[in-house]
């Protein structure tokens, strides 16, 4: 009888439990890639604006702003009618007793008249003298008429005598209201033209106030 040397000898064999059959990758498939960790989202924090920029940025629209409308408002005004504000010619100096005789200069700047005034008449005169139409000063202490310009002189009431003033000065229109106040029209003026008789126009009706 052979001796087998294997015989007697038990071989422990310890068997994996079958499981469900994994199925091969199908040919021409994939190979799924792992995806990548997400990266943690990154924080911007904005820097507010330096107040200098603000100004800055503020005056430049404001310029904008300034220059566009005053380019509109010229657009517009070319197109308006144009009109020429002047002072009335006619206008109220106060009653004849507010007056002392002689020359009075009170509305020499506004009006440009002197008011004169003698024992029997009021008048006015237009304060221009007659050779280049310079606007003559009073001279209290010469008791005359001086034009600065060519040294025209003229008496007090305004009748020229000396200088290259051609004629007297012109008188304007006057006359009284229903209150009694005296209305000047400058508008209106009486002249004494050079060679015509005296006193020229001064005599006129509403050259002068009797008084």
């Amino acid at each position: 009888m052979d001796h087998n040397p294997d015989a007697g000898t038990s071989v422990a064999t310890t068997e994996k439990p079958a499981g469900p059959p994994v199925a091969p990758p199908a040919r021409g498939a994939a190979t799924p890639v792992p995806k990548a960790a997400a990266k943690p989202a990154v924080v911007v924090e904005s820097v507010p604006e330096p107040p200098v920029n603000k100004t800055r940025r503020r005056i430049v629209w404001w310029s904008i702003t300034g220059f566009l409308t005053t380019c509109f408002l010229m657009f517009v005004r070319f197109f308006l009618p144009r009109s020429i504000t002047e002072p009335s010619s006619t206008f109220k100096i106060g009653f004849p007793s507010d007056y002392a005789l002689g020359v009075d200069t009170k509305y020499q700047q506004q009006y440009r008249i002197w008011v004169d005034k003698t024992s029997d008449r009021l008048f006015v005169v237009y304060a221009r003298c007659t050779h280049l139409g310079c606007t003559p000063d009073w001279k209290p202490s010469e008791n005359k008429f001086k034009c600065p310009c060519h040294g025209s002189g003229y008496d007090s009431e305004a009748i020229n005598f000396e200088g290259p003033a051609p004629r007297p000065m012109d008188r304007a229109h006057v006359e009284l209201d229903a209150e009694g106040q005296i209305v000047v029209n400058i508008a209106k003026l009486y002249k004494w033209e050079k060679g015509v008789p005296a006193p020229g126009e001064f005599n006129d009706p509403g050259a002068y106030i009797p008084l």
